[in-house]
């Protein structure tokens, strides 16, 4: 498994992108405009492999009929996110979406703020992903990169991990490198546990390139900041030029991959 996992190094690395705050400012007029699934269209149009969507349990950005038209009219894969609870399963089984990712939720947060607690909910979480994984959907655990984490990940059976880049965005400097490490040793990880690792959140044209060049990650998952973006250039061009940089990694990244070597500032996991 985890050989075939490796083959990941050598491919293009896959970009999911997602389209929650558009609906996000659809529903701030509470009107029909600007409709998610024309965005998820124009993603597609623009390059993006997948698309993702969340359906939160207060329903604030997409909503139940936006996952029914995606799953009826895009022929992306879709990956619904979502929180571990009865409701959200029974609606992913109804789908059947290529991927679900569960996530973190809490009413009072404005977004997702960190990584699920994979290690410390196990009793709570198996039952999901095995429900999930029955249905043939492909299960996906969105956590912090960590040698804990990934471990739960294992024992629970999860084949993909996404790993949360938070941190990584929101610090600079010496502090950044130090969560890129993290990120690219649990990427190792995960692999070698025959695990398939993405990551996302908080990523930029600013910070992609380096986290696009880590060699075992095989998707990252991109919104709020295409979206906000698409403000200026419009969501065909931000897609695109978050693809061509994220290309721009693959040099650097199969360099890496074929030599086994950690990137600059890195060290290979143990």
């Amino acid at each position: 498994m985890a050989g075939k996992l490796r083959q990941a190094v050598d491919d293009r690395l896959r970009l999911g992108v997602n389209i929650d705050h558009v609906a996000t400012i659809r529903n701030a007029r509470g009107g029909p405009h600007p409709d998610p699934l024309r965005a998820a269209h124009a993603a597609a149009n623009a390059g993006a492999d997948g698309i993702t969507a969340h359906l939160r349990e207060d329903r604030r950005h997409i909503t139940d009929e936006d996952i029914d038209r995606l799953m009826a009219e895009i022929d992306l894969p879709l990956n619904l996110e979502m929180a571990a609870t009865e409701e959200m399963l029974a609606i992913a089984l109804a789908h059947r979406p290529h991927a679900a990712c569960i996530v973190p939720e809490r009413r009072e947060e404005r977004t997702t703020e960190g990584g699920l607690d994979a290690a410390g909910q196990h009793n709570h979480l198996a039952y999901f992903v095995d429900k999930l994984g029955a249905a043939n959907i492909r299960v996906s655990l969105f956590i912090e990169p960590s040698e804990e984490q990934v471990a739960a990940a294992v024992k629970l059976g999860a084949p993909v991990v996404e790993f949360h880049t938070g941190r990584y965005a929101h610090v600079d400097g010496e502090q950044r490198a130090v969560e890129l490490k993290r990120i690219a040793d649990a990427a190792a990880l995960a692999v070698k546990n025959g695990i398939e690792p993405h990551a996302g959140h908080g990523l930029t044209f600013d910070n992609v390139v380096p986290v696009a060049a880590i060699p075992q990650l095989a998707e990252l998952n991109i919104g709020h900041f295409l979206v906000g973006e698409a403000i200026f250039i419009g969501l065909e061009d931000s897609v695109r030029q978050m693809r061509k940089l994220m290309d721009e990694a693959m040099p650097e990244r199969h360099l890496l991959g074929a030599s086994g070597r950690p990137a600059p500032g890195r060290t290979a996991p143990s």
